[in-house]
């Protein structure tokens, strides 16, 4: 049986993440070793980004909902306190955007969750 070299494979996995290094500053985009590991923890950090990008948009909107109760008379909790009791069903990237783009509407909102709430 002939012997089979693995050049071939090797230099296909090779530039399959020299490809994916492509842009790191240094011997991380030149060097196979050094670019692997780089590869391989950005690839971890992408996908823990991708986690995080959730947990901070959640955050900003309850700022920014938090931010427009206030400024109605009304904290954040007591505000999705009434909003729940009135059977409102919105979710937070909605009621941010409310709270922006129609301080009518948000008021609104506000006014129903108070009524329910006293």
């Amino acid at each position: 049986m002939a012997r089979i070299k693995g050049a071939l494979g090797a230099k296909k996995r090779h530039n399959r993440v020299l490809k994916l290094a492509k842009g790191y500053r240094g011997a991380k985009s030149t060097q196979y070793r050094i670019a692997k590991q780089a590869v391989m923890k950005s690839l971890t950090y992408s996908y823990t980004g991708r986690k995080l990008r959730k947990r901070e948009f959640r955050q900003l909107w309850i700022a920014r909902i938090n931010a427009a109760a206030r400024m109605n008379g009304l904290s954040y909790s007591r505000l999705m306190y009434g909003l729940k009791l009135a059977d409102v069903q919105i979710n937070r990237k909605m009621l941010s955007e409310i709270a922006i783009n129609d301080a009518a509407g948000f008021t609104a909102l506000v006014e129903t969750a108070k009524s329910k709430i006293n």
